[in-house]
């Protein structure tokens, strides 16, 4: 049987033909977890701790989302620059869920704004405008990943191309995670936990271009080997 792998989803009124707000996430995620061989499965956002349980009970893998900004109040700052899309109801249902599936031990793959809530739920905070976003924002750039770090591995490349689409980044890196990528003016690209079996998070957006570029889709396809572990 395919692996389950559970996206913490969003609620967005932008879409036609409905009377009501849908629950939602991009098309390139799940597009990406059904070449690697897994089956998506969209968990509506909710303060319903047993509803995030008894879901992410029930699947393999887990893939947490880029978008708008977290809160500061979240890791203990105050607003010092322009924010985008800040949702603390959202915040609060990615926390929740990344910290159960770290319990589970789940494979995760978190991607940008997922990169960042994954920092966050360990304790760690956010740069929240990076001086050099000019050089992030809807570019491609290459990345200087840790030769034999985990995506790394799975990329099969240490120096992958990638499409960046993002203002803020990891400032203070939460301790259970190790910092191994990074963009040549400092910006911290990737991590990895230190004791999890197999939890990444990246700061680009591997599902933008993966249909095309191998190295991207590997990490989707790492995530689905290690769900059937």
């Amino acid at each position: 049987m395919a692996p389950l792998v559970i996206i913490p989803g969003r609620r967005s009124p932008e879409a036609r033909g409905q009377r009501t707000e849908v629950v939602c996430g991009g098309s390139f995620y799940p597009d990406a977890i059904e070449r690697a061989g897994g089956l998506p499965v969209l968990l509506p956002p909710t303060s319903a701790t047993e509803v995030i349980r008894n879901t992410i009970d029930r699947c393999d893998a887990m893939v947490l989302l880029g978008g708008g900004d977290i809160s500061p109040t979240r890791y203990n700052q105050t607003e010092r620059s322009q924010l985008f899309g800040v949702n603390e109801f959202i915040d609060d249902f990615e926390i929740a869920a990344v910290r159960y599936a770290l319990s589970r031990n789940i494979p995760i793959l978190a991607i940008c704004r997922g990169h960042q809530i994954l920092n966050v739920a360990l304790g760690g905070t956010l740069i929240q405008h990076l001086p050099t976003t000019v050089e992030h924002r809807d570019t491609m750039h290459e990345v200087q990943l840790v030769p034999g770090s985990l995506p790394a591995l799975a990329m099969a490349t240490h120096t992958p191309l990638v499409h960046s689409f993002h203002h803020q980044a990891i400032e203070t890196v939460a301790d259970d995670l190790t910092v191994v990528g990074t963009f040549h003016d400092g910006t911290i690209e990737a991590v990895q936990h230190s004791t999890a079996s197999w939890v990444v998070g990246v700061q680009w957006h591997p599902e933008d271009t993966a249909a095309d570029d191998a190295s991207n889709q590997g990490l989707f396809n790492e995530l689905i080997r290690q769900a059937q572990l």
